[in-house]
């Protein structure tokens, strides 16, 4: 007898369904945190966030899977549980929110059917956020037919979901021609103490120099050669962690 769908929400997700269009929603407040995000040392970034988030943000790879597969992310804290980025009224002012945050509580969640993940996507929503008539806000007409606040919530969660692909396909490429490192960090704080990152992968630069002709053609074809780049400019902002670090615990509220 075939089994029920099972639902795989992303990870930060407490139990999540089906979107329907006649629910009601009680959606957060403007530039709200999920709770999950308040203590996130790291967060998962997609392709075309490079170009921005590298601004703010150390970008590196991380695997669970002991280096078989690896996946982007923006380093928020320098220790376990710590984003330095996390306000009481939400994102600190002035830096890139991860669409991993923004699409929140929504999400496009993989759906397993008699033990066999599906091709496709169904897009979800948090339980706790459905809400009744009277404090939800409906994100489609009497005739089924999308609101504008909808709209730009789709269409956020069908670019994002995108994205992952070509993420995916991103990191696979670097996995294959081998040019992923392991590497740490290790800092003395101001405050005193010492703290280390692990865990973390990087492009080797000199293997860079050992690609061939084709494989440097394809990263270029690919667009990934951008990202490689953009990630190794990234690294820097590990200074500017420790200095946002600093200021924090000083009371500047960087």
């Amino acid at each position: 007898m075939p089994t029920s769908p099972q639902i795989n929400p992303p990870f930060g997700y407490q139990a999540i369904e089906p979107f329907l269009r006649n629910q009601r929603v009680k959606l957060p407040q403007a530039g709200a945190l999920p709770e999950f995000a308040r203590d996130l040392n790291a967060i998962p970034v997609s392709y075309t966030e490079f170009n921005v988030a590298y601004r703010d943000y150390p970008l590196v790879f991380s695997s669970g899977d002991d280096g078989k597969t690896f996946a982007p992310v923006a380093v928020l804290g320098l220790q376990a549980k710590e984003n330095l980025f996390a306000r009481n009224d939400g994102w600190a002012p002035g830096t890139y929110v991860p669409a991993y945050v923004r699409r929140y509580p929504f999400c496009m969640a993989r759906v397993t059917l008699d033990q066999v993940e599906q091709n496709e996507r169904l897009i979800c929503i948090e339980k706790g956020y459905v809400a009744g008539d009277a404090e939800g806000e409906a994100m489609f007409d009497d005739q089924a037919q999308a609101l504008p606040r909808w709209t730009s919530i789709e269409k956020l969660l069908q670019e994002f979901e995108a994205d992952l692909e070509r993420t995916r396909e991103m990191c696979g490429i670097l996995s294959d021609y081998g040019l992923l490192e392991p590497f740490s960090l290790q800092a003395t704080l101001n405050a005193g103490g010492a703290m280390q990152l692990t865990g973390m992968y990087r492009i080797a630069e000199k293997k860079l120099e050992l690609l061939n002709a084709g494989q440097t053609k394809n990263l270029l074809k690919k667009g990934v050669m951008g990202k490689i780049y953009t990630h190794l400019l990234s690294l820097d902002n590990f200074g500017r962690l420790l200095d946002r670090k600093a200021a924090l615990q000083g009371g500047a509220g960087a």
